[in-house]
């Protein structure tokens, strides 16, 4: 595991992220020309200038932060770990790169950002009981495990600002969005990155977070596919449609699947939430991207289904895997957490959401 402090964006792939949203939104689409007012009114293309400009803002300041040449950025050419630090909103944050066995540095690869947990860490979403970085390996994606804020030198015991979760990252209304930014910078300067195959993942309150970087960062993933948390953003305007899967245990016993926190949850209502309703997740995504046909059974095993809403705007998909056990877990994991249900071996997080993505990046 190597270790590098860097405070580092690179501005040229500053100015290409740029140009690229500034054409995505301006581009005619049945997207921007059919949903032309909101209920307060305003224009949609309004709306859509004034997140464009958010977006921009965003750039400029994480691009005034920085105080690192991008030749002084390590190129990442064998596979392996990597752990990296940059300095974002006057605190210093991490996150792991694995590149995987049979990277080729002259091949533009897909990105999978995996968030971990409230109250946890990059190197807990990493191990092998997740088996992300397997799953990395056998399908040659590079995985990405951000850490989240964190008053500990350690970096545990770490959340992620999800809107209305969780703890001191929502209290302190952390910008882990533009965190986000800076890191996927960062290591687009030092791995092959595939603009168009990136995509995020995350477990239960970096499944949160997953929700609200569809919301805000739509121009940058391709599709997320959040386990075991639900969409608790406070606004949502995503400046183009993006492909959802979420997958949730029917007896998840934190965040309930019909709405709100269960009794493994923190009893402090300023480190959770009343959770939002697996239900009505879906239904904000389905009528965020203009879903139009009725949900499909698209697999059904024992112990577990996934239904599919197709007919949305731009050829986006919204789905829903369900297990009927394995509480508050990801699917397919083999370790038993001290006191906890084990976790649904009915489906593997990993395989379902792999398979999803590579469906909705046509590969």
């Amino acid at each position: 595991m190597l270790h590098r402090e860097d405070n580092t964006v690179v501005r040229r792939l500053l100015w290409v992220s740029s140009l690229s949203a500034v054409l995505a939104v301006v581009a005619p689409s049945a997207w921007s020309q059919t949903n032309t007012t909101d209920s307060g009114g305003s224009t949609l293309r309004q709306r859509l200038k004034d997140k464009l400009q958010d977006r921009r803002d965003a750039r400029a300041a994480v691009e005034k932060s920085a105080s690192t040449d991008a030749a002084s950025l390590e190129q990442l050419t064998a596979p392996g770990s990597y752990s990296f630090k940059l300095q974002h909103g006057g605190s210093q944050r991490a996150y792991l790169v694995h590149v995987p066995r049979g990277y080729d540095a002259t091949r533009p690869t897909p990105v999978v950002v995996a968030f971990h947990g409230g109250g946890g860490h990059m190197n807990l979403q990493a191990n092998a009981n997740y088996n992300i970085v397997g799953k990395a390996d056998s399908a040659g994606f590079i995985a990405v495990f951000p850490n989240g804020y964190s008053r500990l030198p350690s970096g545990k015991l770490a959340t992620w600002n999800a809107g209305n979760c969780c703890d001191r990252a929502r209290d302190l209304n952390i910008d882990d969005v533009g965190f986000v930014r800076a890191m996927l910078v960062q290591l687009q300067s030092r791995v092959n990155v595939d603009p168009q195959r990136i995509f995020a993942t995350g477990m239960s309150n970096g499944g949160m977070l997953s929700h609200r970087l569809a919301c805000e960062m739509a121009d940058t993933f391709r599709a997320i596919a959040p386990v075991a948390g639900t969409d608790g953003t406070l606004t949502c305007s995503p400046v183009r449609p993006i492909s959802v899967l979420h997958i949730h245990a029917k007896n998840d016993t934190h965040v309930l699947f019909y709405g709100g926190a269960g009794k493994d949850a923190f009893r402090d209502e300023t480190k959770v939430a009343d959770f939002v309703s697996v239900p009505e997740t879906i239904s904000r995504w389905t009528q965020r991207n203009r879903c139009t046909a009725a949900p499909k059974r698209v697999l059904d095993v024992p112990g577990a289904y996934c239904e599919a809403h197709t007919g949305c705007a731009d050829g986006v998909q919204v789905q829903l895997c369900v297990t009927e056990k394995g509480g508050h877990s990801w699917p397919g994991v083999k370790e038993v957490r001290s006191g906890k249900e084990p976790a649904s071996q009915a489906i593997n997080a990993n395989d379902v959401m792999w398979d999803f993505f590579q469906r909705i990046a046509g590969r």
